[in-house]
């Protein structure tokens, strides 16, 4: 039975570690985005860091990504830059394959 147990406890903590690491991903991703939309909007340095942390707390509003689109389309047609949603989309799925390179190399 202990052997059973062991192999539970280990898919358990498989499964909270991947989801850490999904975490981080999506967090990361997101601060890459800011950082790209940043430059967009003709922001840099602390201007350009406090916007990235903007639209990585724009994630915490729902689950899945249209919340940080949302965000980020916004402020696009607010400050009169015109980018469409499925470019910022094809660039969040960039982003986040960077993501996940630079958490597996760090």
């Amino acid at each position: 039975m202990s052997d059973m147990k062991n192999r539970e406890e280990g898919f358990e903590r498989k499964f909270a570690f991947d989801e850490e690491l999904k975490f981080k991903a999506f967090a990361r991703r997101n601060k890459l985005l800011g950082l790209w939309a940043a430059e967009k909007l003709d922001k840099s340095g602390d201007a350009a860091d406090a916007y990235a942390k903007d639209v990585v707390k724009a994630d915490f509003e729902e689950a899945g990504d249209d919340d940080v689109l949302r965000k980020v389309s916004k402020d696009f047609a607010e400050a009169g830059v015109t980018i469409a949603d499925t470019e910022i989309r094809a660039k969040m799925e960039e982003l986040l394959a960077v993501a996940v390179a630079q958490i597996q190399n760090s």
